[in-house]
């Protein structure tokens, strides 16, 4: 009888703990997701006050990227890179040509503008929905290679729906001049304009260009309701890949990474897996398309251009590929430095080093200028090597180092005040 109870007990025990585990999920995620997610919230809903840490008319004003058109931006092509990273960070296949993704996610939206209604939500609804359909082709035909064959085929597919967005379906994509609303458009759900009055993307009512600014002391400080509608799509997308990173079809991902050849031998086919991850991470290329469509009411074929493939692709590595908030910082650093470094001109620099000798100024500037401006690929392209040489994990790995430091300087600091027993 003992022998029997202490079975039962000892068959209790991982029972009992798996719930302990299980009731100390919030909203199903665990403590350090949560308290991931509390942080991401927190950043994105207080970006305009950490965005602005400059004084309107200082000299470091020109630093301050909280303004409504970048703060969008941040978040959409955080978007985008969320979804990438999906593919490209759970199962190691590398996509060159996600930007037709994009692209045809922006079409979709601005013909629900033009046809349906100015409302954003149908617009990203759909959005999502043509993507994935368009992800599902062409996943299924290029799954059927991995590797630099994947990589090419996915580059192929991409160029040629540039081609055909720029030159052969003019009629449906605006061509060279791309798309925008129109008053004569006939929005069948939306009443007549007023006179004057031009079609202006909305929720429910709300502008997206909506907002208002609010000056404390000499900081100024914006708030757009677009930005915080992208705000709010962005934290649910955070959500869905942290629930993704952590599910068993997550598992299952890292294990076509890890070994692909081996999952077979178990006799698991990865391909519905892959082709799954594939679709899901178009339908994220697809929304992040609907919301430029949201915030910027105009739609052109460069979207789909290969660079902009590419740019997804730096976006992920630099902030950490495989991880969660990795592609977020990556897509960040990439709009900052494309939004705010590239506008430093020759003449600021000269502000700059105005304390130097004139020969002195003069050398300063023309030593750093290629690096800025116009040149601010070439910071991008040094940065890049950095990182992936030195931190092969991007800005998480970096991020995680130097906690480690402050981490073990505080443990020395303990042992040496702990006295010995």
């Amino acid at each position: 009888m003992t022998d029997q109870t202490e079975q039962h007990a000892t068959s209790a025990a991982p029972a009992a703990s798996s719930a302990t585990q299980s009731s100390t999920k919030v909203l199903g995620l665990g403590p350090k997701d949560f308290k991931l997610m509390f942080l991401v919230v927190v950043l994105t809903m207080a970006a305009p006050f950490l965005l602005n840490p400059f004084p309107e008319g200082s000299a470091m004003a020109q630093f301050n990227a909280g303004y409504p058109d970048l703060m969008q931006r941040f978040v959409i092509f955080g978007i985008f890179a969320i979804g990438f990273n999906i593919l490209f960070g759970l199962t190691g296949y590398l996509s060159f040509g996600h930007a037709a993704f994009l692209g045809v996610g922006s079409y979709a939206g601005i013909w629900m503008m033009k046809l349906l209604t100015m409302n954003v939500i149908p617009a990203i609804v759909v959005s999502v929905a043509v993507a994935g359909v368009f992800a599902l082709i062409v996943g299924y035909i290029s799954l059927r290679r991995s590797g630099i064959y994947f990589s090419i085929l996915t580059l192929a597919f991409a160029q040629m729906s540039y081609s055909l967005a720029y030159s052969v379906l003019t009629p449906i994509t605006g061509g060279e001049t791309g798309l925008q609303p129109k008053v004569a458009d006939p929005r069948i759900l939306d009443g007549a304009l007023e006179a004057g009055a031009s079609p202006r993307a909305n929720l429910f009512g709300l502008e997206m260009g909506a907002g208002f600014e609010w000056q404390v002391g000499n900081w100024l400080f914006t708030f757009n309701a677009g930005y915080y509608v992208a705000a709010v799509v962005m934290l649910v997308a955070f959500y869905l890949s942290i629930r993704i990173f952590r599910s068993p079809f997550g598992m299952m991902l890292r294990a076509v990474k890890s070994n692909q050849q081996r999952l077979s031998y178990t006799g698991l086919s990865p391909k519905p897996y892959t082709l799954a991850a594939f679709v899901i991470s178009g339908m994220y290329a697809g929304l992040a398309g609907g919301l430029l469509v949201a915030m910027d009411t105009q739609v052109g074929a460069e979207r789909m251009f290969w660079t902009a493939s590419g740019e997804v692709v730096l976006m992920t590595i630099l902030g950490g590929a495989g991880t969660l908030i990795g592609p977020v910082l990556g897509a960040g650093l990439i709009k900052y430095m494309e939004n705010i470094l590239s506008k430093i001109n020759k003449d600021i620099l000269h502000e700059w080093f105005f304390f130097l000798p004139d020969g002195f100024e003069n050398l300063m500037v023309e030593l750093v200028y290629p690096f800025i401006g116009k040149g601010w690929h070439l910071t991008l392209g040094i940065i890049f090597m950095l990182v992936v040489i030195f931190l092969p994990g991007g800005l998480v790995e970096g991020g995680q180092k130097i906690a480690g430091m402050f981490k073990r300087g505080k443990d020395a600091d303990a042992s040496k005040t702990t006295p010995a027993e």
